[in-house]
């Protein structure tokens, strides 16, 4: 059905360890540009839409219940297709698979904006989940063949800000188009986009470095960790590695349940954050989204120094900086909730410091995933992980709702403080889990 996704790349033998050098310098650098610029487009095609909401409520399209629909299929979706796609992906050609994801959702976008139906609505939309979820597994499971393990987390961390510059552009682009000339041309645009995106990622990016006539990374880099994950599971089929070290792995478990609470407290502050800054100091709904913006800046900047640090101090453990920042998203949460006077930029500073603590192990979970796994389970595992990932998000929605409902803001900080501090427990068995081990 998608034979047309595994095409082999055209395997060029080298000569010397000079071009060898040089052609690994110049495709490394490229395929992170071209699965960052890749990876934020999809962001628009799926975040667009929220960006949009308030003018589709203006107009009657849609209800608010109609807007809570989309949002809850959608999630479940693509939770689903995440863990599905990221097993397809791995044994898929990630240029073809990435490419073909992101122009499906442009041209699905296009459709959106031209539907009338709730029902066209809907199912565009669970369309459209299905689509999105050929991204993120395919970049993981580039990150992890073209970039060894004691330098991978700071080259995923600049991957990883696609998710914080899209998430800041996405709302002032789309807002501003839709201000303009209204929320269909919105959508249309970032179909467009998307489209043209694909088609460079079809062109531009490649698969592993061994479809290309090259070694592995671990050996070209001479690091041991990575060449001892590459070794393992020598011999078993595709079927026993899934099994073996995605399934049957007490790590990626742990790991899927921690991200579970750590998606709790993103969804929570990125989906509410706003509301409760106009309920509690009275203010505007755009001096409200901006102090929300501050979450994605902290974001941007936490995420750099958790793949940074992992990688420096802790020598690519993964472990002991999630952590640190699972600890941080605690102390933050409290901060914000128990801050004995209220000030905008107070609670500006919180939701920045919430964000830098959050997108930390959110980049490195999915990482530890790939690292705790098989190397062609890459996908798969990452899949996997955010297939919980986003059960998380969904339960920041209306079960959340639920809870304000009944004992207000204060019930909303316990949710989401027990969430941080069970997390941090999950993640103690990674202190050693990923440690460098002598080897026989």
């Amino acid at each position: 059905m998608l034979s047309f996704l595994k095409v082999p790349e055209k395997i060029q033998p080298l000569s010397s360890k000079t071009e060898i050098d040089a052609r690994y310098r110049y495709w490394r650098r490229h395929i992170l540009l071209t699965i960052w610029l890749g990876y934020a487009l999809f962001y628009f095609t799926r975040k667009g839409f929220n960006a949009v909401v308030p003018e589709i409520l203006a107009t009657g399209v849609m209800t608010r219940t109609d807007i809570g629909l989309l949002a809850t299929l959608f999630y479940i979706t693509y939770g689903l297709s995440k863990f599905l796609s990221g097993i397809v992906s791995d044994r898929s050609n990630a240029r073809y698979f990435m490419g073909v994801g992101l122009i499906a959702t442009g041209v699905i976008n296009i459709l959106f904006g031209f539907s009338t139906s709730l029902w066209a609505f809907i199912s565009l939309w669970v369309l459209n989940a299905f689509f999105q979820a050929w991204g993120s597994p395919v970049c993981a499971r580039l990150l992890t063949t073209w970039y060894s393990r004691t330098e991978r987390g700071g080259w995923w961390a600049l991957w990883n800000t696609a998710h914080n510059i899209g998430g800041a552009l996405i709302p002032m682009m789309m807002g501003a188009v839709a201000l303009h000339y209204g929320w269909r041309s919105g959508m249309v645009i970032a179909g467009v986009m998307a489209i043209i995106g694909g088609l460079f990622v079809c062109w531009r990016l490649r698969d592993r470095p061994q479809s290309m006539g090259l070694p592995a990374v671990g050996e070209w880099r001479h690091d041991a960790l990575d060449i001892a994950q590459q070794q393992e599971g020598l011999g078993l089929t595709q079927k026993e590695i899934l099994y073996k070290y995605v399934f049957a792995n007490p790590y990626i478990w742990l790991l899927s349940l921690c991200y579970v609470l750590v998606y709790i407290v993103r969804a929570a502050i990125n989906d509410w954050g706003n509301l409760y800054m106009t309920e509690t100091l009275d203010v505007g709904l755009v001096t409200a989204n901006s102090a929300v913006t501050m979450f994605e800046l902290g974001g941007f900047i936490g995420a750099l120094v958790a793949g940074w640090g992992s990688d420096k101090l802790f020598n690519g453990n993964r472990g002991p900086m999630n952590l640190i920042f699972t600890a941080g998203i605690l102390l933050s949460v409290g901060s914000l909730w128990l801050m004995p006077f209220h000030t905008y930029v107070m609670q500006a500073a919180c939701f920045f410091t919430i964000g830098f603590f959050v997108f930390g192990p959110q980049m490195l979970i999915g990482m530890a995933a790939a690292e705790c796994s098989h190397k062609d389970a890459a996908g798969a595992a990452t899949g996997f992980v955010g297939l919980f990932a986003y059960l998380g998000a969904s339960l920041a929605g209306w079960p959340l709702a639920w809870v304000i409902n009944l004992w207000s803001w204060n019930g909303f900080f316990v949710v989401i403080s027990i969430a941080a501090g069970i997390s941090a427990l999950f993640l103690l068995p990674f202190l050693n889990a990923q440690a460098p081990r002598k080897r026989d």
